[in-house]
């Protein structure tokens, strides 16, 4: 589905990431683990044109997304929930999940996804009229989350779900990753919690100063050494 070949992306000066190439199929989890500054986010950034590669290509269903601008990327059936979730604080939880699915015209269509967003958010159902702001970090998260999914997803980037959010709420959001995933949509994780990435992804890279060091079955990575020293505190 998703093809990164020979990536490489510059901030000025500094090379920030060096020839990173990774596939993620039709139906996986795929999580992207590395340190702080390891370039992560920057991969996510220019998979959905809020970045320009300085080389390479990025491929979505057959068709060279690089050069896109970010305004179409949506379009292509990519969402991408950023880091610090960004939801719009002085919306309602109504308005944001609708500001989802401005790229649509289906009224009804639309009305139903809203409902299946709220069956697998409840809190977000609860909190419908709600101003974004004042939702606890973890309800952010879901919205923003759910936000993504009204534009009908073919993948979904994520970047840091779990960041900041108390253990429980963590366990709930990876459970809805997993939920998201067996919907039928494809899932692309970025993710400072190695331990509960690998748990739930089925491939998984390792990035380090902006290359791809390892990379293989989850179920690989977490019984290697040297990922269980660097991210698994092993």
């Amino acid at each position: 589905m998703l093809n990164v070949t020979d990536l490489n992306v510059h901030y000025g000066k500094i090379h920030a990431i060096k020839g990173v190439s990774f596939e993620v199929n039709e139906g996986e989890i795929v999580t992207l683990i590395g340190a702080n500054g390891a370039g992560k986010t920057t991969i996510l950034q220019t998979i959905s044109g809020l970045l320009k590669p300085t080389e390479g290509s990025i491929t979505f269903n057959g068709e060279n997304v690089s050069k896109m601008p970010a305004h179409q990327i949506p379009e292509k059936g990519i969402a991408h929930v950023p880091e610090g979730r960004r939801i719009f604080a002085d919306m309602t939880v109504h308005e944001n999940l609708m500001m989802g699915a401005y790229i649509r015209n289906d009224k009804e269509e639309i009305e139903n996804d809203l409902e299946r967003i709220f069956l697998n958010f409840p809190r977000l159902k609860e909190r419908y009229k709600q101003i974004a702001g004042t939702l606890s970090g973890g309800e952010q998260q879901m919205l923003a989350m759910g936000r993504a999914l009204m534009t009908r997803p073919k993948l979904i980037l994520l970047d840091e779900p779990s960041m900041g959010l108390a253990p429980l709420l963590v366990d709930e959001i990876f459970n809805m990753i997993q939920t998201i995933n067996s919907a039928g949509t494809t899932v692309l994780l970025v993710e400072q919690n190695a331990n509960k990435a690998l748990h739930i992804a089925n491939r998984a890279y390792v990035l380090e100063t902006g290359r791809i060091k390892l990379s293989g079955s989850a179920k690989d990575l977490m019984a290697n050494p040297e990922v269980q020293q660097a991210y698994l505190g092993g």
